[in-house]
């Protein structure tokens, strides 16, 4: 009887044994997890975008679901965003408030969810116009992000809505045939290209501040025309999103303004461009429509390329400051028409070393096929300053098959080219240094003791009789867009 009764005993134990063995041995095979390094997890968007309608201070919430794609288990290493505690955004994952987890579980095929939230004042204007931030995910050594965009500030947003191949995203914001204007009550912020259609005018008006993202830009297209009506106490500026202090004398920071063929009406008056890539391109790209671009009271300043780059471009300026540029200040090529006064071209830039010129022309072109197509050049400038920290500030680029004709009025001219030619050079000054009050801080004006004070032609000061700042000069002007003015620095 003893040893039925130990019998029964010891099989009881072996089956339980058996069971417990069973139930770990489930457990341990669950919890083997997918290491592969090639995984990736998948997610419901790659980028996720608040569009917030501004009213006052208010909280957005958005959501974001990831993916295992595997059919074992995953173990997510961490969850951050890359902010942290600094971030404008807030993150729950799984019902947990988190700037950052690790070593998240995720079951085969199943997913999870994190909701996004941005709390933002729209009339803080110290914060940026574009609030961004990612959501950094690393699994098995991959790392993957996911965007995260809010608009910071109560702005008219104009945010691409056109994708073409070969073209920057885009959104067009004057339609064919209409007549559409910018006014100053609020900032705009271009996020992507802005696009003025053919036969379409894009009125900007004084006071208005126009903001680019990174790569953004305006482009009036073929037939189309822009109308910058700034005052000297309200001029238009355009120039990129970030306010910070630090950003403020950034060059690169938006892409440009681009001027195709078509209106013979495009101006701009008292305009500010700055730390974009180039300032204005003026191109005709198929053929001659009138092309007719006029700058008055006009500052380009910082631009990491060219400050005015112009292909058979008609151009006329006036009181115009284009300085501190990466490449050129000013190339004027392919042929045009082109006639400057008291403009002020200064070339001081700092940022690495430049190999280009202040002034560039040429009168010609290279088709697809390489073939050159000369083209007629006419160019002058009067009471003006070329000038810069390089040796030689002016290059010319001609081919005889055209007209490559210029003048230079009573200038100052940073050159080492010779310039006794009268037909071409008219009174001019050669590498005398104008004295600017300080252009390291891009000052342009003449100091008491500049070389180019009261020397310029009365008749050509009497065409545009006050300077950039309203002051007069038709009795003893001076060269460039600044008129000295005692104890006005």
């Amino acid at each position: 009887m003893l040893n039925k009764l130990l019998n029964r005993i010891f099989l009881i134990g072996t089956s339980a044994l058996i069971a417990l063995t069973l139930i770990f041995s489930s457990c341990k095979k669950d919890n083997v997890f997918d290491t592969d390094p090639s995984l990736k997890l998948t997610f419901s968007s790659d980028s996720i975008s608040f569009d917030t309608v501004f009213t006052t201070v208010g909280s957005f919430t958005n959501q974001l679901k990831v993916y295992n794609p595997s059919t074992k288990s995953i173990k997510i290493s961490s969850i951050n965003l890359t902010n942290g505690n600094d971030s404008f955004f807030k993150i729950n994952i799984d019902g947990t408030p988190t700037c950052g987890v690790n070593d998240i579980e995720l079951a085969a095929e199943d997913s999870l969810y994190i909701f996004i939230k941005v709390t933002i004042d729209p009339n803080d204007e110290n914060s940026p116009f574009v609030i961004s931030d990612q959501i950094i995910f690393n699994l098995n050594g991959n790392t993957q992000d996911v965007d995260l965009v809010a608009w910071g500030q109560n702005a008219n947003y104009i945010i691409a809505d056109t994708y073409v191949q070969g073209l920057p995203p885009y959104k067009i914001v004057a339609h064919e045939f209409s007549d559409t204007t910018w006014t100053s009550e609020k900032p705009f912020l271009i996020y992507g290209y802005a696009v003025v259609d053919s036969n379409a005018i894009l009125r900007i008006n004084a006071g208005t501040k126009i903001h680019f993202h990174n790569n953004s830009g305006l482009w009036i297209y073929k037939g189309g025309a822009i109308k910058v009506n700034g005052e000297l106490d309200m001029p238009v500026t355009f120039q990129g999103d970030r306010l910070e202090e630090f950003y403020s004398e950034i060059p690169g920071q938006w892409d440009r303004i681009w001027i195709n063929e078509g209106s013979i009406e495009n101006v701009f008056n008292y305009a500010v461009i700055k730390n974009g890539f180039i300032g204005i391109q003026a191109e005709t790209m198929q053929e001659n429509m009138g092309n007719q671009l006029t700058l008055k009271n006009t500052i380009i300043e910082n631009m990491s390329g060219i400050g005015i780059l112009s292909r058979f471009y008609n151009i006329s300026g006036s009181n115009n400051v284009v300085a501190n540029c990466g490449n050129y200040c000013a190339a004027f090529t392919m042929g045009g028409n082109y006639n400057f006064i008291h403009t002020t071209i200064a070339n001081f830039w700092s940022n690495s070393i430049r190999q280009t010129p202040s002034l560039f022309l040429n009168n010609y072109y290279y088709d697809s096929d390489e073939v050159i197509h000369p083209v007629d050049l006419n160019v002058s400038f009067g009471n003006s300053i070329v000038y810069g920290n390089n040796d030689e500030e002016i290059q010319y680029d001609e081919d005889a098959g055209a007209e490559f004709n210029y003048i230079f009025d009573h200038c100052d001219l940073k050159t080492e080219l010779n310039i006794t030619n009268p037909i071409s050079y008219l009174n001019c000054l050669k590498n005398e240094n104008p004295l600017f009050v300080d252009y390291e801080s891009n000052n342009y004006m003449p100091d008491s003791l500049s070389p180019i004070r009261d020397i310029g032609s009365i008749p050509i000061a009497e065409i545009v009789p006050m300077d950039i700042m309203g002051n007069s000069r038709t009795e003893s002007p001076d060269l460039g867009a600044y008129e000295f003015i005692p104890g006005n620095y």
